[in-house]
């Protein structure tokens, strides 16, 4: 875990970038949540966040959950290097989504948004990008929680903005920027909290602090056979197609900017 987190930061000091450290103590071990900035130029308290954990369960590689998010924030940051916009950015890489941190005080976003709420700062939109490697075309490919099923595609071959009822307006903003940007099949919904699977990442966290945060996904368990395996490992991502996302977020994260 350390060594990720110096690898994420070395990454971003090549890119230019000053990097932050949250640190805080878990069982008497020293974690951190890492994050970058961009200062907005005309309103630069309103803030828009992007992030991804950098930790993975035990026994996993984690090249799709979560290697394929980190990857998006360094390259993020690298396209985005000096590229001011109206809007503060924060690319962040967060500590501890996994079990049995995740839903805890203890879980490094959660510790972030915290953070950002007892400062009082105006997070507009906060994207979590969770697991967003995998693509496969065949039909059946796709699994869902009932009832989704009914309403998105049996392939499993398009990325998922999914965002609870009072992100609503987010998510729907995020989708068309994302499809205007990039050609890539994109869905997107806003679905109550009561559906559990919809917080299965670190958009929860801004939630619970009253922030309107979405989740980017493949859907991980929904259609990634090797989710928290052993067989997570880098041949199973689909770059191309990742690289394309990619592209279209940073479409999505410019707009947000503006």
């Amino acid at each position: 875990l350390g060594q990720a987190a110096d690898t994420i930061a070395a990454e971003w000091s090549a890119a230019g970038y000053q990097v932050g450290r949250q640190e805080y103590e878990v069982s008497g071990v020293t974690c951190c949540n890492l994050d970058v900035e961009i200062l907005g130029r005309t309103r630069p308290e309103e803030i828009v966040v992007v992030g991804a954990h950098y930790d993975s369960v035990p026994g996993s590689p984690a090249a799709n959950d979560n290697g394929s998010g980190v990857a998006a924030i360094l390259c993020l940051a690298r396209s985005l290097a000096g590229s001011a916009c109206d809007r503060t950015l924060r690319l962040v890489a967060f500590v501890n989504e996994e079990k049995p941190y995740a839903h805890t005080p203890q879980m490094g976003s959660w510790v972030y948004a915290r953070r950002c709420r007892e400062r009082g700062e105006r997070v507009t939109a906060m994207l979590s990008l969770e697991t967003i490697g995998y693509y496969d075309d065949t039909p059946g490919s796709q699994k869902y929680p009932r009832p989704f099923g009914f309403f998105f595609p049996s392939a499993g071959n398009f990325i998922l903005f999914l965002g609870n009822l009072r992100s609503a307006a987010l998510v729907r903003r995020v989708v068309r920027a994302f499809r205007r940007g990039e050609p890539f099949p994109a869905g997107g919904a806003a679905v109550p909290e009561v559906v559990r699977d919809i917080r299965r990442s670190d958009h929860w966290s801004f939630w619970q602090e009253g922030y309107p945060a979405l989740m980017v996904t493949d859907t991980a368990p929904f259609r990634y056979p090797y989710y928290h395996s052993p067989d997570d490992t880098a041949d199973k991502i689909d770059f191309d197609r990742l690289a394309r996302v990619v592209r279209g977020l940073q479409k999505v994260t410019d707009e947000l900017r503006t």
